[in-house]
């Protein structure tokens, strides 16, 4: 079983929201809702508190706001992340707020069953796009 950083167990539900984090390929996102749907339990709100909270061990940049903006606070290390991995962006104009790209949510977004592990496993679930 996973622990949380200060060794207690992590909550059921929390686990299951990392185990789908860590799903997501390379340069492809899913929604807090969609991973919400995913589960077919909670909401985008709940799967965002458990990602603040128990996160950083996964690939937290790849569980996104559905308008593709980049996560407060955490901009330009995610947008390394996303460059690294050729996740599509979307380039603002020079005179948007902070000039930073957005995801381009038509192109990275993940359904949780194409062309990733759902895929070689033969299963998962499936958020609709």
């Amino acid at each position: 079983m996973s622990e949380h950083p200060t060794g207690d167990a992590l909550p059921e539900y929390a686990e299951r929201v990392l185990d789908v984090a860590e799903l997501i390929p390379p340069g492809r996102v899913m929604t807090y809702g969609d991973v919400a749907e995913w589960l077919d339990e909670g909401g985008p709100r709940q799967v965002g508190r458990v990602m603040a909270l128990y996160g950083s061990a996964v690939p937290w940049w790849r569980v996104v706001r559905s308008d593709g903006r980049l996560l407060p606070g955490h901009e330009l290390r995610a947008l390394d992340h996303y460059r690294e991995e050729s996740t599509p962006l979307r380039e603002t104009s020079a005179r948007a707020e902070g000039h930073l790209p957005r995801l381009d949510m038509r192109r990275a977004r993940w359904d949780g069953v194409t062309g990733g592990p759902a895929d070689a496993a033969g299963g998962g679930g499936g958020a609709h796009t």
